[in-house]
């Protein structure tokens, strides 16, 4: 055996030509539990075939040593040969001592198949046969939390954190936390998250937290764990959107421009960055930037229809109507639509006189708006300016239908008719 760790201690010293060489040369004489030691590095190293043929060649003298069938499946893993690794654990007996690790190891082969029942049921079998173990607890856990059946997950989570708050290098009241949060219960995931990141700051868990506190409502927590991660980790883009929304909402709107700056130089195309930008630029009523950067974000994606229609409200609020046609006939002009962009049209085209263009529009708007007073009682004053009497009537009758108590329209069609 000194022969065979002076060998080993070659590879690992990085003179790998010469141990393995000498490694080849003693698994000649080796005994058997040298050589499955011999098998264990190889395996180690990635030399996976030679490997095999060991623990195949052990098998062949102990065919009732469930060790080695579990070390061959996780060979034959590596092999890309799943089928003929479950065949082989599927030969363990029930009184093996291997017998529950390779049902777990069962069930994520055939999780990686996407056999989720099949996965289900070999893992509540190892539950049943082991109430207690730890692990059958974290891999249903982990099961169902990867097909996201989170409510499923959570109490094999805590039954896995009465035993410890890590497992298999995972931290456990982060992964409640989560399950919690993606089921909308921020609330329950506020206190996992806090336990989790005394364990460990990384940017996924703080990024989760800062998120779940702002969901929670919990602006002045969002702000501050965000921060935190800015500070641990500033390319981290997706924060700066959530921070910026949690200043906002605390009123501090001068912060809240200032972060998605911050976030636009991390990430110079992000569209919800840019479009943001632009609507808290409106809100601290900055006309040059509101208008700067919600083009921008239309520039950078023309199908982004919520910066078209800010842009298009900001332009008519501005009273400039040949800008409003401009910017959605561009957008339009790449196949992109919205309802609202025929009301728009319909009131800038009447603002510049195309009487025609903007009948058209708006008759087109009726279809989505007929049941919105507002448009209604615009769309009846064209018609009427537009010398169309009847059909205002109409249309001011249906207005009446939605909104009686608009009396002085009811006086307008008594006097129309």
């Amino acid at each position: 055996m000194h022969k065979i760790e002076n060998a080993i201690q070659l590879v690992e010293d990085g003179n790998a030509e010469e141990g393995l060489k000498a490694l080849k040369q003693l698994r000649e004489y080796a005994n058997d539990d040298e050589k499955y030691t011999i098998a264990e590095h190889y395996f180690k190293w990635g030399f996976v075939e030679d490997a095999k043929e060991i623990v195949e060649e052990l098998i062949s003298r102990y065919p009732d040593e469930g060790e080695l069938f579990v070390f061959l499946a996780e060979v034959l893993i590596d092999l890309d040969m799943e089928e003929k690794a479950i065949d082989i654990l599927e030969q363990i007996a029930e009184d093996d001592p291997v017998y529950l690790e390779s049902l777990v190891l069962q069930a994520d082969l055939f999780q990686m198949q996407g056999l989720f029942e099949v996965s289900e049921q070999k893992l509540l079998l190892a539950k049943e046969k082991s109430n207690d173990e730890t692990i059958i607890d974290f891999a249903l856990a982990e099961l169902y939390s990867s097909h996201g059946e989170y409510n499923k997950s959570i109490p094999y989570y805590e039954k896995v954190l009465h035993n410890g708050d890590e497992i298999a290098g995972v931290n456990v009241n982060a992964r409640i936390a989560e399950s919690y949060s993606t089921t909308g219960k921020f609330e329950e995931a506020l206190p996992y998250y806090e336990e989790a990141i005394k364990k460990q700051e990384d940017s996924n868990t703080l990024f989760g937290f800062g998120v779940t506190a702002y969901q929670a409502k919990y602006y002045k927590k969002a702000i501050e764990v965000l921060e935190r991660l800015k500070e641990l980790d500033p390319d981290y883009s997706s924060l700066y959107l959530y921070l910026a929304k949690a200043y906002e909402e605390e009123a501090s709107l001068r912060e809240s421009f200032n972060v998605l700056l911050e976030g636009l130089e991390v990430e110079s195309l992000n569209k919800e960055l840019t479009f943001y930008a632009g609507k808290i630029s409106m809100m601290l009523g900055d006309k040059e930037n509101t208008e700067k950067y919600l083009r921008a974000a239309v520039g950078i994606d023309p199908g982004y229809l919520e910066a078209t229609l800010q842009l298009s409200k900001f332009l008519l609020r501005e009273e400039r109507f040949e800008d409003v046609v401009e910017c959605l006939e561009s957008v339009m002009s790449y196949g992109e639509y919205d309802e609202q962009f025929e009301w728009d049209l319909g009131f800038a085209k009447n603002k510049l006189e195309q009487y025609s263009d903007a009948l058209n529009h708006y008759r087109r708007a009726y279809t989505s708006f007929k049941e919105t007073p507002e448009f209604l009682e615009e769309f009846g004053y064209f018609l009427m300016e537009d010398g169309k009497r009847q059909e205002a009537v109409e249309i001011f009758k249906e207005l009446l239908k939605l909104d009686p108590m608009k009396y002085e329209i009811e006086a307008f069609i008594s006097e129309l008719e």
